[in-house]
């Protein structure tokens, strides 16, 4: 944990000290090696329980899959950021990297501290890196609405979280999740639970709460999106699953019922919503709104299968969502717009663009063998099985999102070539190795299938 924590702090000092002409490839190389190293963190892992790496730091299989995810989508992320972030020079290179590095560091005390305070400061620590990207590195003028939509929301619902941990804490002096486990606290009551949860269904997040999502993913530079949707996004989920165990009985018995239904017919209107979009990043938004609630549906069932299925999900999900946002910046950067009309056929003149968006596409509706179908056919079993008040909700939600799925690959690779979007350049050595690192963890879980199981 110190290795990884130090070798960042170093990352960020070669950052301000590499010539300018160096930096990239620099920067990627260390974040790779520092990927290298976090794997061991996995293998020190079993099935069931704690890992220590401190007094107060542990992984186990719920954390360490996500802390690999997070150091192998970094490098990924600044592969795809050389030439594709606007008003850069020598200092703001350095600026957007020691950023980047700091969410990271952030991220990985989240995911391996047991205490709840700590976890809360990690937590809400990303939020300001994340909006000085979104509004440093945006592209339009519009990217200071979209800070305000997300700095307000989770600041907003993540302040009853903090009220509540402190009554907690000033009641039971502990805030532990291992200690908490074994002696549940007092206070455990419906109200305090909503207040908890509530900033990891803001997170996530699930219908409803989801208006900072797309404003936050049309604003952002291509690597605040692959951000969001590939690592930060699963910081709600994770969240969701350590305080489910904490308040169960309150979960279990009065919110869990109201969640599930609410979360299923709200993936369902988050399906359908995407079929009105024209522009693709906000379609991949919504999308990324549908997979999310009906993984936290299935979360609230309280099963192993779906706790397990929920891991599947938060990591396919990543990379494809990863992937979809580093497509779409392809076709942006030839056309100079996301609007799905003017992207029309660029298969005229990228030829291997069709293949890469058939993958993409397949695998964001969960077709077999991708990883997104094991997770989802395990979530919707749990939820059929808990009840059949959400059946109808979720087979809507499947017709729609094979829909729009198979819509976005229909609408950008077939039909004529238009005047506005005839180009002559193919895709770039980098952008196919941008691609080819998205898939290369789909085939491995497709391999090895039990790879991320709780």
């Amino acid at each position: 944990m110190l290795t990884l924590i130090l070798s960042a702090i170093g990352i960020i000092l070669t950052s301000w000290n590499t010539p300018n002409t160096k930096i990239w490839e620099t920067i990627i190389f260390q974040f790779s090696i520092l990927f290298l190293v976090s794997c061991f963190t996995y293998s020190s892992t079993n099935n069931i329980y704690w890992s220590h790496l401190s007094s107060s730091l542990v992984i186990d299989n719920i954390s360490a899959p996500l802390i690999i995810l997070s150091f192998w989508l970094v490098p990924v992320i600044l592969l795809a950021s050389v030439n594709n972030l606007p008003n850069l020079n020598n200092n703001s290179i350095s600026l957007f990297v020691t950023l980047l590095t700091f969410i990271l560091v952030s991220l990985l005390i989240a995911f391996t501290t047991t205490n709840l305070i700590i976890f809360f400061i990690a937590f809400e620590t990303t939020l300001i890196p994340t909006l000085l990207i979104i509004s440093l590195w945006g592209f339009q003028s519009e990217r200071v609405e979209a800070a305000y939509y997300f700095i307000y929301y989770t600041l907003i619902s993540s302040l009853p979280l903090l009220i509540s941990l402190i009554i907690i804490y000033l009641n039971d002096y502990n805030t532990n999740l291992i200690i908490i486990n074994w002696t549940p606290s007092k206070l455990i009551s419906t109200p305090l639970t909503l207040f908890c949860v509530m900033a990891f269904l803001v997170k996530v997040p699930i219908y409803t709460f989801h208006l900072w999502l797309p404003k936050a993913h049309v604003e952002a530079p291509v690597a605040g999106s692959m951000l969001l949707a590939a690592i930060l996004l699963k910081m709600g989920g994770y969240g969701f699953i350590r305080l489910q165990h904490y308040f169960w009985y309150p979960v279990s018995d009065i919110i869990s019922p109201l969640l599930i239904i609410f979360c299923c017919w709200g993936g369902a209107l988050s399906s359908l919503i995407c079929l009105s979009q024209t522009d693709l990043k906000s379609l991949i938004a919504y999308s990324s709104v549908s997979h999310m609630s009906f993984m936290i549906a299935g979360l609230a069932t309280g099963t192993n299968i779906a706790l397990s299925a929920s891991l599947i999900i938060m990591i396919s999900h990543g990379l494809v969502s990863s992937a979809l946002f580093a497509l779409a910046n392809i076709s942006y950067v030839r056309s100079g717009s996301r609007t799905l009309l003017i992207n029309r056929s660029l298969k005229s003149s990228i030829g291997l663009l069709p293949f890469l968006w058939l993958l993409m596409v397949t695998a964001n509706l969960g077709l077999p063998p991708l990883p997104n179908s094991w997770g989802e056919i395990l979530t919707l079993s749990s939820i059929i099985n808990w009840g059949p008040f959400s059946f109808f909700a979720i087979i809507l939600g499947l017709i729609f999102t094979s829909i729009f799925s198979l819509s976005i690959y229909q609408l950008l690779n077939s039909g004529w070539s238009h005047k506005w979007n005839t180009m002559n350049n193919n895709i770039t050595e980098r952008e196919n190795q941008l691609i080819v690192l998205h898939v290369l963890p789909l085939i491995g879980l497709i391999i090895i299938p039990n790879l991320f199981s709780y």
